[in-house]
């Protein structure tokens, strides 16, 4: 049987260009080469593609980027194409792309951009589409619209690097501390803060700008976070939920790459009842987000059992230990189930 050549993208132009990496690791490593043909291209830090034909070694490492491996390399953006175009020194090679896997995290690859350029090939997207992925990555629209719909989301408020400083600490004490400061627009929890008090806000503002040109101020949910995976276009499956137990402060970027004081249970420790109203509620943002082939649902779990949104990631963690395959495994759906069932979701 002749197999599909999935492209897949790692790097890229962002902050979790290292997460991407050990990502698609876990992604190339578990495809079911029977199936797949992994056709890898590498996007750097400063944006730049190549067609990658070295060891997968080479990408976890961060030693992938070098003339021996790599040619210059680009998708064709006609649609009558569906290839990937390669730029030897003497011609041009097309490969032929049955579906698009971009292993990709935060900016420029989990916010919709490389989605519009997959979209506007033709070229069968593994994963959310280009406004889910928009909607998802801006914490501040994406809790607008599952607010309309009615689930319930934390107090906030935004503003731009034009702010005013007395008005910033005037909304903050009335929402009340402790708040947690993040880019609208940014992922692994790169630039977020948590303000305990008036005088640590103004500088978890300024870290929040390092990342993003629009800063979140959020209220502090008591309770914990749960994790829910989905997957499907629209017949909907779910993985089991997790739960984040933390030590002190909150799951930061340290925190979740490296679990230093805190755990991660799958499943999480509540009631079978609970568990599947976690799962309903995260069907429905997903839903409700316009999400399709995979995402990771994050909620908040209060003590009185209530159940806050606090984000979507379109592209989850894929090694495998990330919350996403764990969760999925828990189900009884090993790591190279999911990579398949996510592919031919989109092909």
């Amino acid at each position: 049987m002749k197999t599909r050549n999935i492209a897949v993208l790692f790097g890229g132009c962002s902050s979790e260009y290292g997460v991407s990496l050990e990502s698609a690791g876990g992604v190339i490593r578990h495809m079911d080469q029977a199936k797949y043909t992994p056709v890898l291209v590498g996007i750097t830090r400063s944006g730049d593609w190549y067609h990658f034909t070295g060891d997968l070694q080479n990408i976890t490492g961060d030693t992938w980027l070098n003339g021996a491996d790599c040619t210059p390399a680009a998708l064709s953006p006609n649609r009558s194409a569906r290839a990937l175009l390669v730029f030897h020194d003497n011609g041009v090679e097309k490969i032929a792309i049955d579906a698009v896997f971009p292993v990709l995290h935060g900016k420029n690859g989990e916010d919709g951009t490389v989605q519009g350029l997959c979209e506007l090939a033709g070229i069968p997207l593994v994963g959310c589409g280009t406004l889910s992925s928009a909607l998802c990555m801006d914490k501040d629209r994406a809790h607008r619209l599952v607010q309309m719909a009615g689930v319930r989301v934390p107090r906030a408020f935004v503003f731009g690097k034009s702010f005013d400083q007395s008005r910033v600490l005037e909304q903050a004490e009335a929402i009340g501390y402790p708040l947690f400061v993040k880019p609208v627009r940014a992922g692994s929890s790169y630039g977020i803060s948590k303000a305990a008090a008036r005088d640590s806000l103004l500088g978890a503002v300024a870290e929040a700008f390092r990342y993003d040109n629009q800063v979140i101020v959020e209220e502090g949910i008591p309770g914990f976070e749960v994790g829910c995976a989905v997957m499907g276009n629209s017949e909907l499956a779910t993985g089991e939920i997790d739960e984040i137990e933390l030590a002190d402060s909150f799951f930061d970027f340290t925190e979740k790459y490296n679990l230093i004081t805190s755990k991660i249970h799958v499943p999480a420790r509540i009631s079978a009842e609970k568990s599947d109203e976690l799962k309903r509620t995260a069907k429905f943002i997903y839903q409700t987000l316009g999400c399709r082939g995979f995402a990771r649902v994050d909620l908040f779990l209060t003590p009185s059992g209530e159940i806050v949104f606090n984000e979507v990631n379109t592209i989850p963690g894929f090694t495998p230990h990330s919350r996403f395959p764990s969760m999925m495994r828990a189900a009884g759906v090993s790591f190279e189930q999911v990579i398949t069932c996510a592919v031919e979701l989109a092909v």
